[in-house]
């Protein structure tokens, strides 16, 4: 059965959520009809003239590239322009354009646990771990025998969802007390009179998102006119998501050994690979981001690694990072070699995703080189 565009992208936005990513980024759809029939795919670093050329004469319905064509706001895609032409051939062509950039470097897995994968690094941790969803945790009294009643009706609403497990709720008996005042229409009791009830305390977590959802269902649930409740907002940990990881080696590398494996695991560039550092040093754990990461600099040294592998070092930055000889290694790819890995893991996934749902799809990695540099002298 052929998947549609819209097919398409539901998966990648499950892969690789557009909330994911950074403020100042422009991912998602770029080109396309979503009722658009969508039988093969090109997974491609660049969104390029020339993988916009492959894509176009390969025949393939859609480019999931990892930049951006369109990073920063626009007036005109007219044909005028460079990135205008490709716009108009896209279409003209029926090819649509997704951009998984950094909502693919926050996944899990991502763009850095693919080059995490290519150096053979395993324990892999978040270098910078986004926090987790936030959370709140529901906490109501309820007369003992409606207790079930009410846990189901708050995990219908989306409460208690704890990782593989639904419903999951605590609960305490104790006894309420209260005085209905004239006006009230109690469940339980007259006006005037002091009751007791022996309760049920339930908690439950939830996602913040389903905090109003949960609200209602417990007051439509509920007997009372004015159930007793409370809402708790749960403090931030860090999750299994963010940019960069940190990983060991199966066995310590000298830093020369460790750099000839990266330039044999990720594939050849003009760039080649630059290292800084002492090329006996014994390299065991390490920090990688994929793309530019010299802005990452604090994290890594505080992360206490032995080598940190990224692209786009810059002079000033890893310098400062390499003074006095405290700091990790460094091991400088290009940025394109750095984020190719991922296309492979996105191929697989998605084609997986697509296929569990009925769906045949043929996708290819492209191997153009689309490294900036195409020359060292």
């Amino acid at each position: 059965m052929d998947a549609t565009l819209s097919d398409v992208v539901e998966v990648l936005d499950g892969l690789y959520d557009p909330a994911w990513a950074e403020s100042w980024d422009a991912v998602g759809l770029v080109t396309g009809d979503p009722g658009q029939p969508v039988r093969r795919i090109l997974f491609a670093v660049d969104p390029m003239r020339v993988v916009v050329d492959e894509a176009i004469s390969g025949g393939f319905d859609l480019l999931v590239t990892h930049h951006p064509l369109l990073l920063r706001g626009v007036n005109s895609v007219a044909a005028t322009t460079p990135k205008g032409r490709v716009i108009h051939d896209l279409i003209r062509a029926g090819v649509a354009l997704q951009v998984c950039h950094t909502n693919a470097d926050n996944a899990n897995p991502g763009v850095s646990d693919a080059l995490a994968a290519a150096l053979g690094l395993t324990e892999t941790r978040p270098l910078k771990a986004m926090p987790s969803e936030p959370m709140d945790k529901v906490v109501v009294y309820v007369p003992v025998a409606e207790t079930q009643k009410l846990i189901d009706a708050l995990a219908a609403a989306g409460a208690g969802r704890i990782g593989e497990y639904e419903r999951a709720a605590w609960s305490s008996t104790g006894e309420g007390t209260f005085r209905p005042l004239d006006g009230a229409n109690p469940t339980i009791g007259e006006v005037g009179a002091i009751e007791r009830v022996v309760e049920d305390r339930v908690e439950m977590l939830l996602p913040r998102h389903r905090r109003r959802a949960v609200v209602e269902a417990l007051k439509a649930a509920h007997s009372y006119e004015e159930p007793a409740f409370d809402i708790f907002e749960m403090a931030a940990l860090p999750s299994n998501r963010g940019g960069g990881r940190i990983g060991v080696l199966a066995e310590a590398l000298p830093l020369k050994r460790f750099a000839e494996l990266v330039g044999e695991r990720l594939p050849r560039t003009e760039h080649g690979v630059r290292v800084s550092g002492d090329p006996d040093r014994l390299i065991e754990s390490v920090a990688v981001v994929g793309g530019a990461g010299d802005s990452e600099f604090e994290r890594v040294r505080a992360a206490d690694v032995d080598a940190y592998v990224t692209a786009d070092l810059r002079h000033h930055p890893a310098t400062e990072a390499r003074a006095y000889d405290e700091g990790p290694a460094l091991v400088d790819v290009a940025h394109w070699a750095s984020e190719w890995p991922w296309l492979k893991d996105a191929e697989r996934l998605v084609t997986d995703a697509l296929a569990t749902r009925g769906f045949t799809v043929d996708a290819q990695v492209s191997t153009i080189c689309t490294d900036a540099w195409t020359l060292h002298l």
